[in-house]
């Protein structure tokens, strides 16, 4: 059965660092498109990165760009958001989504939630002032 799990969050202090990291037994990962997308309490779910399979493209919103970094280790089937500067409008749960790639697609789709395939359970991460 296809899990994704993540690990990493906590609770830090505004201006600290924390590495997410989402391990998945989807096969062959290197055929999927990993993303980050969370949710904070009463808000509507966010795309956060996302990474192609090879890792060779990324993407972010002004959010988080410059601050974020994604990428994966497929030998590991494992991709990573490494976020730095965090502020405390970054707090949510943090969820893993894996994406199957057949073509290339559309910036739209890879943003879009609902065109991933596969998700985690999701990781929490509190930033105080």
């Amino acid at each position: 059965q296809v899990q994704l799990v993540e690990s990493g969050g906590g609770l830090v202090q505004a201006g600290d660092s924390l590495r997410l990291s989402c391990t998945a037994s989807v096969h062959p990962f290197n055929t999927y498109r990993m993303g980050w997308f969370r949710q904070a309490p009463g808000k509507e779910r966010e795309f956060v990165a996302t990474i192609s399979r090879y890792g060779n493209n990324t993407l972010y919103p002004d959010s988080v760009k410059g601050r974020f970094t994604i990428s994966r280790d497929n030998a590991k089937n494992t991709v990573y958001l490494q976020m730095n500067s965090l502020k405390p409008e970054d707090t949510a749960v943090y969820y893993c989504a894996a994406k199957k790639t057949f073509a290339v697609a559309t910036i739209s789709d890879i943003i879009k939630s609902v065109r991933y395939d596969y998700w985690g359970q999701g990781t929490q991460v509190t930033v105080s002032s």
